[in-house]
């Protein structure tokens, strides 16, 4: 059909599919012999039970290395709402009167960011930056290395230079050293503004009279101390004001004020788990628009994290059939009924993962594999990390954003303060970030070399000048986003690609209000109800009447524009 004379029947949207899925079969191997064919297939099946091996490998030491806490004096610096939750932890893991800080990321960070005790600290860092290296039946270097090989083979099967090639021929980057070029442009910027953080972090703890030198397991410890100095702004002062089920009506609010959802709980329909609850999502004439499933707690056995889920996409092929999406966290339950109070990272997190649910429920395509988040890896990112940006509203901030014990919204004096502090850290976190990315994308431009994990992690680390005082956000051996599946896989870049067109954006919604109903319906129209029905390029261009200024993204980020 591709190649023959009906192809130009067709419009747009049905030659784009034809096309897409044309490339998509060849890229998979149609055009392979019958020998290449089954070394093929043999090379999927393999895939296929590494990724799961490496996921297991990732979930067994999260679940085997909890540290536990039997001196009251050791929670010294943390705040109640940690140490509640860290007791609630040690309960559900069968020893009440005890205090357990699991090895995930929501359990892992505030510890680091607020705890006084820097042996501890090390103790927590180190058993969360090990997970998946720690030898043994659990270790993931040897599983890395045969997915790259079998990577690169596959690759080379299909007729390209290496994996890396093979994976962004379809995305908006097209060809890895594109890719590159962004995040190079970025990466020494963001390691001189380490530079200065560092700098500003030696000073406190220089001051404290220990004999510190900032090592990782310090760098937000002590960059909280900086946050407090230089801004005087507390992130415990700001905890109370973010509760969870709050937050979740805020965004369900943001969605409706801007692209007139609606969202009514209902029950009586099928959940995994009895803490789901499920939303009917109705659109601005009430009439049905999909299902949000909405899964926030912490469970034994849950992936840790933060994601959304499409169960059903939307399409209107042979039916009219709508979405059921999910946004799942990993939350701890507070007791006796207590409001769950979480993080600004978490809250934003929150913000970022709805936003994919947005991009799923607005869709209005014919078929469905253009629809929602069925678009390029390094565009899907772009609509959840502009809807990060609505948390900071004022319509929210007064009337989500309330203090859990007197319901008084922040004071303006503390919004004043996290404003300020917005380009606060962005050193550490787009080092940390960028850092994951450049190795898994020098990683599957390797070829089929033998790469052991480690030591290719820290030699690629050394010839970038990664500071030494912060590791990758997702050290290999626990990188399930290129390792547990094709997903993320010489893909990790894309946040910093679609947070290029976030930037941007961004700034069009300031300047024209954050509600500003004219641009919501655009950008309605031009990229969230469009799927993969033109190229994401174009879609952008709809929405701005021009290509993206990379330059907005160095302006968010507080960065110098040359």
């Amino acid at each position: 059909m591709y190649k023959g004379k009906s192809f130009k029947k067709l419009n747009k949207v049905q030659q784009r599919l034809v096309e897409n899925d044309y490339k998509q079969f060849v890229r998979n191997g149609v055009n392979l012999n019958q020998d290449d064919k089954a070394k093929l297939s043999d090379i999927n099946q393999r895939l296929a039970k590494l990724y799961n091996d490496f996921s297991q490998n990732v979930l067994a030491d999260e679940a085997g290395y909890i540290t536990w806490i039997t001196n009251k004096k050791d929670l010294a610096g943390l705040p109640d709402s940690v140490v509640a939750a860290m007791a609630s932890a040690a309960k559900e893991h069968g020893k009440p009167g005890q205090w357990a800080v699991t090895n995930t990321r929501s359990s892992m960070d505030p510890f680091l960011t607020y705890a006084d005790n820097r042996e501890l600290r090390k103790k927590v860092w180190t058993n969360y930056y090990n997970r998946g290296d720690n030898g043994g039946e659990h270790d993931n270097n040897a599983i890395i290395a045969e997915i790259l090989k079998l990577r690169a083979a596959k690759a080379k099967l299909l007729g390209f230079p290496t994996y890396a090639h093979w994976k962004l021929e379809p995305e908006m980057a097209k060809t890895p050293e594109n890719a590159m070029k962004l995040m190079m442009a970025v990466w020494p910027k963001a390691v001189e503004r380490v530079r200065e953080e560092v700098a500003d972090m030696q000073k406190i703890a220089d001051a404290e009279g220990k004999g510190v030198m900032i090592e990782p397991w310090d760098y937000r410890y002590y960059a909280e101390k900086a946050r407090k100095a230089k801004y005087d702004l507390d992130m415990n002062e700001v905890k109370p004001y973010l509760q969870l089920d709050k937050l979740r009506d805020a965004m369900m609010w943001a969605a409706g004020r801007l692209y007139g959802l609606q969202f009514k709980p209902i029950s009586g329909v099928p959940v995994y788990h009895g803490d789901m609850q499920v939303y009917e999502v109705l659109d601005a004439k009430g009439g049905h628009k999909g299902l949000w499933y909405f899964d926030p707690y912490a469970r034994a056995g849950k992936q840790s994290g933060a994601w959304m889920n499409a169960y059903r996409t939307q399409e209107k092929f042979k039916s009219d059939v709508t979405p059921i999406v999910s946004n799942n966290s990993n939350f701890v339950k507070t007791e006796h009924g207590q409001p769950v109070l979480i993080s600004w990272d978490d809250a934003t997190t929150m913000f970022h993962e709805f936003g994919h649910a947005i991009h799923g429920l607005m869709s209005d395509v014919e078929y469905p594999s253009q629809a929602g988040t069925s678009v390029p890896r390094d565009f899907v990112e772009f609509p959840s990390q502009l809807n990060e940006h609505w948390l900071m509203t004022p319509e929210i901030l007064q009337n989500y954003l309330v203090n859990y014990k007197t319901g008084e919204p922040m004071p303006d004096a503390l919004v004043e303060k996290i404003k300020k502090a917005k380009t606060f850290n962005q050193g550490f976190i787009t080092v940390e970030y960028l850092a994951a990315a450049i190795v898994d994308m020098k990683a599957h431009l390797a070829g089929d070399a033998d790469i052991d994990a480690d030591r290719f992690e820290r030699e690629t680390l050394e010839s970038i000048g990664m500071p030494k005082e912060i590791v990758m956000r997702h050290r290999m051996p626990q990188f399930q986003h290129i390792f547990s599946g094709d997903g993320y896989s010489a893909g990790y870049y894309s946040y910093l690609w679609a947070d290029a067109l976030t930037a941007d954006a961004a700034e069009a919604f300031e300047k024209a209000g954050m509600y500003d109903p004219e641009t919501a319906r655009r950008y309605a129209d031009c990229i969230l109800s469009k799927g993969d029905t033109i190229a994401q390029d174009e879609e952008f261009r709809c929405f701005m009447g021009r290509d993206v200024d990379t330059n907005a993204l160095l302006r968010d980020r507080g960065f110098p524009v040359d």
